[in-house]
């Protein structure tokens, strides 16, 4: 779950999982750290070694200086949690180098918008010391959103992208080739029940944050979920997007926070029900800091 706009990885649950408390991201089962892009992820610690050395360079420049880099940080913090400025200081670097060395999957941060992520090393799990990277890439295939090996590449941030069809490739039977509106595609071969099990009735509403997984699409998937032009330049922007807005499982808006102030823009008329079912998932969610009862604002 992307978390690089404050607190979206918690909306994203708050989504997905009813009775989501203010902490829950901070649930032992789930560490953060620097992932695809450098953006800041949320993910399931067992997934820790799928989701960062699956990244990793098969060698070259990228793999020696995450290499460099990663054996400077433990070194340097030996055990210490620092802010990453304090680190970058301590060692002759711009901070933001720091992660380069994030793909080695024993550099964890703690960020929650306000200040400085904080920065710690963690050794390797035993567990993934033997287990070659293209194995690990291959897993971190399984975690994707992308349904492509270019698409997953480029999420990924994996170089060559020829990379990419490789992992596909090692998934070998795992994988389901399916066509879709927007194209030939794959699916996990133990997903395709789910696809072909009768649909369920979508939620009254949903307010997806910046970011989420559902809204990390490209070219025609972008298309097919949003087939309007002008609506999906409303979402897709060319700086920070904004929130998503669902009722009844169809994209219908945009929406903003600042504080507990919460805007949305809705592209079509939505009718009183629907109206209250948005204000009432947007006045559920429970944020740290954020003691007032949210304020819903429509802009049209």
């Amino acid at each position: 779950m992307q978390d690089s706009v404050p607190r979206a990885a918690l909306l994203s649950i708050h989504a997905r999982v009813q009775g989501t408390e203010p902490d829950a991201w901070e649930d032992p089962s789930l560490v953060q750290l620097w992932g695809p892009r450098w953006s800041v992820y949320v993910v399931a610690a067992p997934d820790l070694a799928v989701f960062s050395l699956g990244r990793l360079a098969d060698g070259g420049e990228l793999r020696r200086r995450a290499d460099d880099y990663a054996a400077r940080l433990h070194a340097f913090l030996d055990g210490r949690k620092m802010t990453y400025g304090e680190v970058g200081r301590g060692l002759g670097l711009h901070p933001n180098s720091l992660r380069y060395a994030a793909p080695t999957g024993t550099v964890l941060i703690r960020w929650d918008g306000a200040r400085q992520p904080t920065v710690w090393t963690a050794p390797r799990r035993t567990s993934t010391l033997a287990t070659p990277v293209s194995s690990l890439r291959a897993d971190t295939c399984t975690c994707s959103v992308r349904q492509r090996p270019t698409h997953f590449a480029a999420w990924a941030g994996i170089r060559p992208r020829t990379a990419g069809r490789a992992a596909f490739d090692a998934l070998g039977k795992s994988l389901t080739p399916v066509r879709t509106p927007a194209g030939d595609a794959w699916i996990l071969t133990s997903d395709e029940p789910a696809f072909l099990a009768p649909s369920r009735p979508a939620a009254p509403a949903r307010l997806l944050p910046s970011g989420d997984a559902y809204t990390l699409l490209q070219g025609a998937d972008r298309e097919l979920l949003v087939p309007d032009p002008d609506n999906r330049r409303r979402l897709w922007t060319p700086r920070v997007w904004p929130g998503a807005v669902l009722v009844e499982g169809e994209i219908v808006g945009t929406w903003r926070r600042a504080q507990a102030d919460v805007t949305i823009e809705s592209w079509r008329r939505l009718s009183p029900a629907e109206r209250e079912a948005v204000e009432s998932e947007a006045t559920s969610m429970l944020l740290p800091g954020i003691r007032q009862p949210m304020r819903i604002r429509w802009d049209h």
